[in-house]
């Protein structure tokens, strides 16, 4: 894993609308970009639901929060809706993303998948945080603190 800080790299992925996102559009604002394995599974709710709880925290220190998984469109919709998540979520299914981040690779006994990483990027496009085993139970707090760590700098 690189140590930060580092150029975030870009992407160009869609959210459930068809909405195309890239790093570009978060220029100016802190971002909190996060990987996570499959909408609608425990770990993966507990930690959509942690960031959603934050997310006034989170916007009143200017950062958008933006969800990336391989699931389609149409999975990324029900999951929104299911548990009222109101931040962005995009899709990569080809995984381009999720390896110009490092967020593939071995996961528990050998097999290989989405690792669950969050990365707090800069309005400069800077990585600045990279969590790299990520707990999904308290999740948003972490990275509020944490924001107004980096900010203080």
């Amino acid at each position: 894993m690189k140590q930060a800080p580092y150029p975030a790299p870009d992407f160009a992925l869609t959210d459930e609308t068809g909405k195309r996102y890239s790093l570009a559009d978060f220029k100016g604002e802190w971002l909190v970009l996060y990987f996570y394995p499959k909408d609608d599974t425990p770990g993966c709710t507990t930690e959509a639901c942690s960031l959603r709880d934050a997310r006034d925290d989170l916007t009143a220190l200017g950062a958008q929060v933006v969800g990336v998984s391989k699931d389609e469109a149409s999975a990324h919709e029900k999951f929104k809706a299911k548990y009222n998540l109101n931040f962005t979520l995009l899709s990569d299914p080809e995984g381009v993303a999720i390896d110009a981040y490092g967020a593939w690779g071995k996961k528990q006994f050998g097999k290989e998948g989405i690792l669950r990483k969050t990365f707090i990027i800069d309005p400069t496009g800077q990585v600045l945080k990279v969590y790299g085993r990520v707990t999904p139970v308290g999740h948003g707090e972490q990275v509020v603190t944490e924001l107004k760590r980096l900010q203080v700098k």
